[in-house]
């Protein structure tokens, strides 16, 4: 009889295994991070810039916002419509391509937004944005006498 029981949860371990292995195979959690998939982003930094490459194909610049405020930079887009490659009778076959308003935020310290350039070409955003210069004499330290 205990024989019997083993073998009768091997088989359900063994059915309960194969059905979540058919779960993750047929994207069964793809959804759940479907927004890790947008706005794809490049950060770099020098000594005197921070360079910012952003995928955003399809946008256009004029629906592209690009806001810095309080050491947070935040790139936001809107796309209210795409082509799709329905059939005849509208019937979408696949699609994956997002619209809406999507939005990307990243904390980038000490940006001079007045020396900042901003250019989009191809569907990449690209941001070129100067530190702010150290000012002279100012910092934390203090000399003990």
């Amino acid at each position: 009889m205990a024989n019997e029981i083993q073998r009768h949860n091997n088989m359900f371990d063994d059915v309960m295994s194969a059905g979540m292995r058919n779960l993750l195979n047929d994207n069964f959690f793809s959804g759940f991070n479907a927004k890790a998939d947008h706005m794809k982003t490049d950060i770099a930094e020098t000594d005197k810039n921070y360079v910012v490459k952003v995928d955003m194909p399809g946008f256009d610049k004029k629906d592209i916002h690009i806001n810095y405020e309080n050491n947070i930079l935040t790139i936001t887009g809107r796309r209210d419509t795409f082509d799709d490659l329905s059939d005849k009778d509208g019937n979408i076959l696949h699609s994956e391509r997002n619209y809406g308003q999507m939005s990307r935020s990243f904390r980038l310290p000490e940006v001079d937004l007045k020396k900042a350039v901003a250019h989009y070409s191809d569907g990449v955003l690209v941001l070129t944005l100067p530190k702010l210069a150290p000012e002279a004499g100012t910092g934390t330290h203090i000399e003990i006498e």
